[in-house]
């Protein structure tokens, strides 16, 4: 009776300790967003708008609930730090990132009847650095 018990005793806590390296594992993941920005910068792009009245009614449906929320690992409208890297893809690069979607963003990016000039206006317009004020 004593053997089983040991038995039991070894199978618990050998499940305690994969479950802990896997909670290890998965947390090691966490952190800032790849693309962590400022509470300022943050702020900052929920004030940017594009001029173009129809580039702001997609920007505002579409773009600006996660490129003005850093919590979402979107890069920030008008964060040249963030979009920088990004940018060195090329504007057609860009534009196929939004077509069939990147990391969390959907396939294109939430708007569904963009075309691909509408995509370049966007990703122009959010990767423009703010001025600062």
């Amino acid at each position: 009776m004593t053997s089983i018990w040991w038995e039991v005793r070894n199978l618990y806590l050998n499940a305690k300790r994969v479950f802990l390296l896997i909670l290890v594992a998965a947390l090691s993941g966490c952190g800032k967003p790849s693309s962590y920005s400022s509470p300022e910068i943050e702020a900052a792009s929920r004030q940017l708008v594009p001029q173009d009245t129809d580039i702001a009614a997609i920007y505002s449906r579409s773009c600006s609930s996660c490129h003005t929320v850093a919590a979402t690992g979107a890069p920030l409208t008008g964060d040249g730090s963030a979009w920088g890297p990004r940018m060195g893809k090329g504007m057609d690069g860009m534009v196929a990132s939004v077509i069939s979607g990147f990391g969390g963003m959907p396939p294109f990016g939430l708007c569904m009847d963009c075309d691909a000039q509408q995509f370049e206006a966007l990703i122009q317009f959010m990767a423009t650095p703010a001025e600062a004020p």
